[in-house]
């Protein structure tokens, strides 16, 4: 697909279900906050030009609505299992010995181990922008006015 057929496409089958998407995530949602309905309804848009660069998607809003959702139930996962906000370094996160068994307990640790170097391995400003997103819970808007 052309830049401007690919445009004309968003502009007119895609854009159109902003707002209806943005009530019902923040009905579906409550606790969510602007920045990461914003968030959300960005990534929701990402994933939709790249399926659409893939193969043509038949139900436009259906497919945006269930991304953006799924991308939801993610995010709370991901809050639910460790909240990186109350951890200031990676590498604290270390496996207590009193909790589950050692193979379970070696596998977590191995697996953090692999998350820090992970990102030690990230490009000095990804790792800025990763640091700004986790830690400190800023929205890619805010992200992208402190970084410029």
């Amino acid at each position: 697909m052309l830049k401007t057929e690919q445009t004309r496409w968003f502009v007119d089958q895609v854009k159109p279900h902003e707002p209806s998407l943005r009530t019902h995530l923040r009905n579906v949602f409550p606790s969510l906050s602007m920045p990461d309905v914003d968030d959300l309804v960005q990534e929701a848009y990402v994933r939709l030009i790249r399926a659409q660069g893939v193969g043509r998607i038949t139900y436009i809003k259906a497919f945006l609505f269930t991304t953006a959702r799924n991308l939801a139930l993610d995010s709370f996962r991901r809050k639910r299992v460790v909240s990186i906000e109350t951890v200031a370094d990676l590498e604290e996160l270390s496996v207590s010995e009193d909790g589950p068994g050692v193979v379970e307990s070696v596998c977590r640790q191995q697996e953090l181990d692999l998350l820090v170097e992970s990102v030690r391995s990230l490009p000095e400003r990804c790792q800025q922008v990763l640091n700004l997103r986790l830690r400190h819970g800023l929205s890619q808007k805010e992200i992208a006015a402190q970084l410029n």
